[in-house]
């Protein structure tokens, strides 16, 4: 089956998640092809872990639907082996060693590939005696990932899973994350509050803000579809049919406005400056909480 005819990784109608009355999800629509690295972003309470579990069959939606590889979430074994889930904090057991998790892996999963796991292990230097409570958190977050990735899913979930490493830890993550997904020939779904992580690993974006996708979409179309253009200000509300702004911010005697343009949109009062990737989620991010128009300043640190 070609990508094109495939289920999509990820199809979500009218999702809903409440947990008592604070609702974390609210009727989100999205769909998610197949073959790539989605980079799921948004601030703390945005909804993003909520997304995950719902993905894993942790736990079930309030209302709406959701289909991860065509199905319901975990409605099976067979599913249940599709999906490789590296949840926060990479967790693992303290009391194991490496080895108890490697068999572990292999008792649980019919899948499991004992030829991956070892060449991992022995790769970013684990040794299989050493106790996982041991472990610094570069290598519990590289121990959790071969555990992942071992069972050979179609689709690897990861939540902020390097958010805690240092900068050399985490790089020695991502690199394994898509050495991974090229040799299984995966999908990944990554949260991440950093930006620049999500701008070197992913090909596919999700904002996600106030329980509601703000932006979905290929990271080049996304990209290609906005940029940076002068308005006067006397006319900043009388843009060209098909363009759409998302933030403005003064600039002297014109507001500078990130705007989405359609295609076929009227003719452009100016220019158009690229956007950076960092600008386009804090603008869509600010949007959405109401914030008032200012500098757009790098989004690479968790707050």
């Amino acid at each position: 089956m070609t990508e094109e005819n495939s289920p999509p990784v990820l199809h979500a109608e009218g999702l809903t998640k409440r947990y008592g009355k604070r609702v974390a999800l609210d009727h989100c629509d999205l769909r998610i092809p197949r073959g790539r690295v989605i980079g799921l972003v948004g601030p703390n309470g945005a909804g993003k872990s909520t997304l995950l579990q719902l993905a894993c069959g942790l736990i079930t939606p309030t209302a709406g639907t959701l289909r991860v590889l065509g199905a319901r979430p975990a409605a099976d074994a067979a599913h249940l082996a599709r999906v490789g889930y590296v949840a926060q904090d990479t967790p693992v057991y303290a009391g194991l060693t490496v080895g108890d998790h490697l068999r572990m892996g292999a008792r649980l999963n019919p899948s499991w590939d004992p030829a991956l796991a070892a060449r991992r292990v022995d790769q970013v230097g684990l040794h299989r005696s050493q106790r996982a409570g041991r472990l610094s958190g570069g290598q519990r977050a590289q121990l959790a990932l071969t555990i992942a990735a071992a069972k050979r899913p179609e689709l690897l979930i990861l939540d902020e899973p390097a958010a805690a490493l240092d900068p050399l830890a985490r790089d020695g993550f991502l690199h394994h994350l898509m050495e991974f997904v090229g040799e299984l020939g995966a999908s990944a779904l990554l949260s991440s509050h950093l930006l620049g992580d999500v701008a070197r690993i992913c090909d596919h974006l999700v904002v996600l803000a106030a329980g509601r996708v703000q932006l979905a979409g290929d990271v080049t179309d996304l990209l290609a579809q906005h940029g940076w253009l002068a308005v006067p200000r006397g006319a900043r509300d009388r843009l060209p049919a098909g363009v759409e702004p998302v933030r403005r911010e003064p600039a002297g005697p014109d507001d500078r406005c990130l705007v989405r343009i359609a295609p076929g949109a009227g003719p452009l009062p100016g220019p158009v400056r690229p956007v950076r990737l960092e600008e386009l989620v804090l603008a869509y991010l600010s949007r959405a909480a109401g914030a008032p128009a200012g500098p757009v300043t790098p989004l690479g640190v968790r707050r």
